[in-house]
């Protein structure tokens, strides 16, 4: 019994003394991290100081930590954790955002008006597909656009992992789903999953990032409702140089089908199917490559973006089952150049502009029935390209107004080297004015006319007024510059 006892007590006291070096860790991690955090509060008190006084250099103005420290930084944070305590799950859950966007939609056409409307030779409305996120501010009244999911955390100190995934009330899906390399030698860093392409400035924003509640016209004809979202690889090389110069590159899989698509089809040669078929067969996989350039540099308080992007790509559009049957075999060529540039006022106020402009060569096979249902194949080229420009002011630490002007000034197409006569010089002019509580909170009012839209070869206008409300929560990752 006596030696029962001894081994207990021993036991016991080194159990003690485990939990105490335990807690002596934790106790040094917690005083590291509010000598850290004194020495943040001091830095900032000096700079509010000299702020005040009107003696800040722009050389004391801490810039932003560069993202692959950041990263690396969170990480190491994670591991320590886990070495003090390693039975914290805490230290392994990634970070996790939910936005809820809806709106309230007034608009001179009924919906069912609204889904038949087209731009011609570039844009037609198909049922909803399902996509998380749909077409937005689909229908007159109330519409919950989305509830999107985002996900992150380091993997280990070799990759980062992110992912969203919006919700509506028509299904969910795996927007985007990827990992990027960290801390790769000589400026590269690797992108591969499924994510939103660098192509242009707009498309690879979320659309809760966006100025406007609706997207550009141009962006709309040439990537669709949904964007260029795809499958793939991008590689990215950040230039040794005294300003910012990235170049990359991407190889995807070609799936969007407003300028691109994978999967053949079979056409008859007869639109009630008597007739024989013709069978078109799927073009090689990765079917999309894409290259871009982006460059930045300050001028005092202005800020400038601008990039150079290029995309090609073979075609397969199958809209056979429509009520105007018609299907495309060919290949497409896509050219953007985007520019943005941004005063600062003060910290709290400032001026921007964005604008880009896309240009499509797109050469192919046509298959179209004739009255009375036989089959034409014709020679089709279409060149196209549009714009869009947009100033935002915001004039205060809440407030933000701005107006946006679209168009699409180039619609050429030839058929069997014909000239169709194609409606061009297609406007769209909105303005809103936003008002943001938080930064986790958004009101925002827009108005506008959009006078591109056509059915039965007559121009119909569409007058909108939306009232959207945006709202986050969770951790999310700011938004690029």
């Amino acid at each position: 019994m006596k030696r029962l006892m001894l081994t207990l007590s021993i036991f016991s006291f080194s159990f003690a003394q485990e939990n105490i070096e335990a807690l002596k860790k934790q106790l040094e991690e917690q005083r590291r991290i509010i000598k850290e955090l004194e020495r943040k509060i001091e830095a900032l008190e000096k700079a509010q100081k000299a702020e005040a006084k009107g003696e800040t250099k722009k050389e004391d103005i801490p810039s932003p930590a560069d993202r692959t420290v950041q990263l690396r930084g969170k990480f190491e944070e994670r591991l320590r954790a886990f070495q003090v305590s390693p039975f914290r799950q805490t230290a392994f859950l990634p970070d996790i955002s939910l936005i809820l966007d809806t709106s309230l939609v007034g608009r001179n056409k009924n919906d069912k008006e609204f889904r038949h409307l087209e731009i011609p030779a570039l844009y037609h409305g198909h049922e909803h597909n399902g996509h998380g996120h749909g077409m937005l501010n689909e229908k007159r009244g109330f519409n919950l656009n989305y509830a999107e999911l985002y996900f992150y955390a380091p993997v280990d100190p070799y990759f980062d992992l992110y992912a969203t995934i919006p919700f509506s009330e028509h299904g969910a899906e795996v927007e985007e789903a990827y990992a990027t390399t960290r801390g790769l030698p000589l400026g590269f860093q690797f992108k591969v999953g499924k994510f939103r392409s660098s192509f242009g400035r707009l498309n690879a924003q979320h659309p809760h990032a966006w100025d406007f509640a609706t997207q550009p016209l141009i962006n709309k004809v040439f990537f669709g409702d949904h964007g260029l979202v795809e499958k793939g690889l991008q590689i990215n090389w950040l230039a040794p140089t005294p300003f910012y110069l990235l170049l990359g590159m991407e190889v995807l899989q070609g799936e969007n089908e407003q300028s691109f698509g994978t999967e053949g089809f079979t056409v008859n040669t007869r639109r009630d199917g008597t007739g024989t078929n013709i069978e078109v067969a799927d073009t090689r996989k990765p079917n999309l490559y894409l290259g871009f350039v982006k460059t930045s540099f300050d001028v005092g308080n202005l800020s400038v973006l601008s990039g150079l992007s290029y995309a090609t790509g073979h075609t397969r559009i199958d809209h056979l089952q429509t009520e105007d049957p018609h299907a495309l075999s060919g290949k497409t060529k896509l050219y953007g150049f985007d520019l943005t540039a941004k005063y600062m006022i003060d910290p709290h106020k400032y001026v921007s502009f964005q604008g880009e402009y896309i240009y499509r060569d797109q050469k192919g096979i046509r298959y179209k029935y004739n009255n009375p249902g036989n089959l034409l194949t014709s020679n089709l080229t279409k060149k196209q390209g549009g714009f869009y420009s947009q100033l935002v002011f915001k004039f205060d630490k809440r407030w933000r107004t701005g107006i946006q002007y679209n168009l699409i000034n180039k619609n050429d197409v030839k058929v069997d080297g014909i000239k169709r006569d194609i409606p061009k010089n297609l406007p769209a002019y909105y303005g809103m004015v936003e008002y943001s509580p938080t930064e986790f909170s958004r009101i925002r009012l827009q108005v506008g006319q959009n006078r591109a839209f056509y059915h039965n070869r007559s121009r119909k206008t569409v007058n909108e007024v939306i009232l959207q409300l945006n709202f986050a929560i969770g951790a999310h990752g700011a938004h690029p510059f």
